[in-house]
């Protein structure tokens, strides 16, 4: 009975670890919350630009900040349900040496095809399914820093905040050292879908 007791609570410990994984986890690869030491930095937008010529123009405009650099890329994004040209030369400007890929095209394509172009502004202050993702004036972007982000030299993983959604959403961005500038590098996780707005909601 001693050894039967044994194997039983070793299995009992195994499946309550598993189960505590399982809560702990979060569906579908979302990101978990700010680690330890991490920080949050709102970046302030006094516009949304409306092509590469304005937005380098703009005051706040730096590839000097990793942060800024992605709130200028969220505008970048916005911009191409109205634009796709526009867009992609923003966004060019913010890959900085490579300029975008056939596939990096073809994703955004794709995701605004299936109309989520509220998805971009959902990183918005003042956004909300309930008013459809519209966005207060000045335009501010809440971009978290982790504990982790800087682990790979050259490299920094920044997450922004949806207003739809409960994870937040990774974005890696890597530094030209010759320059100290900062550029974009991968951004699919920008795109990722979040709650639709209540208006398009049949179940609202």
């Amino acid at each position: 009975m001693g050894l039967f007791d044994s194997i039983l609570r070793q299995t009992e410990n195994l499946i309550k670890n598993s189960a505590n994984q399982a809560v702990k986890g979060t569906p579908g690869g979302a990101n978990p919350a700010p680690a330890s030491g991490g920080i949050s930095k709102t970046v302030t937008l006094s516009a949304l630009p409306q092509n590469a010529a304005e937005m380098r123009a703009m005051p706040e405009f730096t590839l000097s900040d990793p942060f800024t650099v992605l709130a200028f890329g969220v505008a970048a994004l916005n911009r191409y349900a109205t634009d796709r040209e526009a867009s992609k030369e923003m966004l060019n400007a913010l890959k900085g040496p490579e300029p975008l890929t056939v596939r990096e095209l073809q994703f955004i394509n794709d995701r605004f095809m299936d109309g989520k172009d509220y998805i971009t502004r959902s990183y918005f202050g003042g956004t909300s399914p309930e008013n459809d993702y519209t966005p207060s004036v000045p335009y501010t972007v809440k971009i978290t820093e982790q504990s982790n982000s800087r682990e790979n030299e050259g490299y920094i993983k920044l997450y922004l905040t949806s207003s739809g959604a409960d994870s937040i959403r990774p974005v890696t961005l890597r530094n030209k050292p010759s320059t100290g500038e900062w550029f974009l590098w991968e951004f699919d996780g920008m795109l990722s879908s979040i709650r639709i707005p209540k208006s398009t909601d049949k179940w609202a």
